[in-house]
C-alpha cells in the first residue's frame, strides 16, 4: 500500500499530538497550586478592599511563576533529576542538607495548611458544621489521594483536569454575574500601583500564586516522563513541556485573575469592604446574585482545597524523598502531614484565633520563601555542568534573575514598611 505525502505528514502530525497529550499533566498539576485556598483568602481580601488596583501584581506573579516553573521542569527533563535531588548532591554534607530540608518542609507545610483550611472553610460553609469538626472530617481526604494512586498516576492528572475544570467554569459564570467594568480591568492589568499599605496584599499575592514547594515538584513530575533519556528524547518532550506550561498556567493565571476581579466588582465597586474572608463573601453573594452564586462559589473552594491538598502532598512527598535519598511510603507521608496541620488549626480554633486570618498570612510567609527553591533553581539551569546541551540561553538567565530580584524587592519592601 502506497501512501501520498500529505498523508504522511498527517500522520506525523497525529503521533505528535498523542505524544504531546500524553506528556500533558506537569503542569496541570503544578497549576492546582495558583487556584488554592490561599488565593482565594488572598484574592478576595485584596479585591474587597482595594478594588482592581492590584490586579497587575496577578498578572505579574503569573508570568513568573510561568518562567520559573519553565525553568524547573526544564530541569527534570535536561539532567534526569529533581531539583532536591541536586541540592542534596550539590550540600552533600548532612548538616548541611538537614537545616534545608527542614527549611522545604516548613514551606511545604505552610502551603498544606492553607490547603487544609480551604477544605474546612468549605465543608463549614457547605454543610453549616463546625469549624472544629470540619477540621477532623477534612483529615480524610487522605483517602482521595491513596485511591487515584491504586489506578496510576494518570488517574490524578485525570482528576485534575476535572477539578481545574470546575473552578474555571465556576469562576466564569461568576463574573457573567458580577459584570466587572472591563475597562478599569484592562487599566488596571498594565498600570502598576504599589505603597506601604498595598504592600502586604500584593506579597499575598505572590506567595499564594509563585509558590515555592510546585518549583521543587515540577522538576520531579517532568523526569518521570524520560524513558530512554536519549538527546532526542528530551528536545521532544522539552517542546512538549513549553506547551504544557504555557497552556495550563496561563489558563491558572486567568482563574487568579478572575478571583480577584470577581471580589472587586460584587463587593468593593459596592462599598461592601467588609466582605474581605471567604465565608463573608459566600454569605454576601447569596443576597446581591442568588443562591446559585454562593453555591458555585464554594464548589469551586472546595474543588481548589481537594486537588491543591494533593499537589501539596506530592510535592512535600518529593521533596522529602529528593533531600533524604529514600522513598517514603504515601500513606505515611499523607497522614502525618495531616495530623501535623489538625494540631495548629484546632488550637487556633480553640484560641479564637481567626482561620481567615491564618490562611491569608500564610501566603506571605510562602512569598518570604520562594528563594529557597528559586535560587538553587536558576543557578543550576544556567550551568552547563548541570544542563548540558539544554542549558539555558543568556536572555532566559537574565529574565529569570530580573523575576527574581521583582519577588525579593517586594519581600524586601513589605518586611520594611510592615
Amino acid at each position: 500500500m502506497f501512501y501520498s505525502k500529505s498523508e504522511g505528514k498527517k500522520s506525523g502530525r497525529l503521533a505528535r499530538l498523542l505524544r504531546l497529550v500524553a506528556f500533558m499533566g506537569p503542569a496541570l498539576i503544578v497549576s492546582v497550586a495558583y487556584q488554592d485556598p490561599g488565593n482565594f483568602a488572598s484574592d478576595i481580601e485584596s479585591g474587597a478592599l482595594t478594588g482592581y488596583t492590584l490586579l497587575w501584581v496577578v498578572w505579574l506573579s503569573g508570568l513568573m511563576a510561568m518562567v520559573l516553573q519553565y525553568l524547573s521542569g526544564k530541569l527534570g527533563i535536561a539532567t534526569g533529576k529533581s531539583l532536591p535531588e541536586l541540592v542534596r548532591a550539590s550540600l552533600a554534607k548532612p548538616y548541611l542538607v538537614l537545616p534545608y530540608w527542614l527549611g522545604a518542609e516548613a514551606a511545604s507545610a505552610a502551603v498544606d495548611l492553607a490547603e487544609f483550611l480551604g477544605t474546612v472553610i468549605a465543608l463549614h460553609l457547605i454543610f453549616g458544621m463546625a469549624y472544629l469538626e470540619a477540621s477532623f472530617i477534612g483529615v480524610f481526604d487522605v483517602f482521595l489521594l491513596i485511591y487515584l494512586q491504586r489506578w496510576g498516576f494518570r488517574r490524578v492528572e485525570q482528576a485534575f483536569f476535572l477539578f481545574v475544570g470546575m473552578i474555571g467554569i465556576g469562576y466564569v459564570y461568576e463574573l457573567l454575574i458580577v459584570k466587572p467594568d472591563m475597562g478599569t480591568v484592562a487599566t488596571n492589568s498594565f498600570v502598576p500601583s504599589l505603597n506601604a499599605q498595598l504592600a502586604v496584599f500584593a506579597v499575598s499575592i505572590i506567595g499564594a500564586t509563585v509558590m515555592p514547594h510546585v518549583l521543587f515538584l515540577h522538576s520531579d513530575l517532568t523526569r518521570k516522563k524520560l524513558k530512554t533519556g536519549s538527546l532526542e528524547e528530551k528536545r521532544e518532550l522539552l517542546r512538549y513541556h513549553r506547551i504544557d506550561t504555557i497552556v495550563f498556567l496561563t489558563a491558572a493565571s486567568i482563574v487568579n485573575a478572575c478571583i480577584l476581579i470577581m471580589a472587586a466588582a460584587a463587593f468593593h465597586a459596592r462599598n461592601l469592604t467588609f466582605a474581605t474572608t471567604i465565608d463573608v463573601a459566600y454569605h454576601t453573594l447569596r443576597p446581591l446574585f442568588g443562591n446559585a452564586a454562593a453555591y458555585v462559589f464554594v464548589a469551586t473552594l472546595l474543588a481548589s482545597g481537594l486537588s491543591s491538598s494533593t499537589t501539596g502532598t506530592i510535592a512535600g512527598q518529593s521533596i522529602m524523598e529528593g533531600m533524604l535519598g529514600r522513598k517514603i511510603n504515601p500513606w505515611l507521608r499523607r497522614i502525618v502531614t495531616r495530623v501535623i496541620n489538625v494540631f495548629p488549626t484546632t488550637v487556633a480554633i480553640l484560641i479564637g484565633l481567626n482561620p481567615f486570618f491564618v490562611l491569608f498570612y500564610s501566603q506571605v510567609v510562602l512569598s518570604i520563601m520562594i528563594p529557597l527553591p528559586m535560587i538553587p533553581l536558576i543557578y543550576y539551569s544556567s550551568r552547563k555542568k548541570f544542563m548540558g546541551d539544554f542549558v539555558n540561553r543568556k536572555y532566559i538567565t537574565v529574565i529569570a534573575v530580573v523575576f527574581a530580584s521583582v519577588i525579593l524587592g517586594f519581600n524586601i519592601f513589605y518586611l520594611l514598611t510592615a
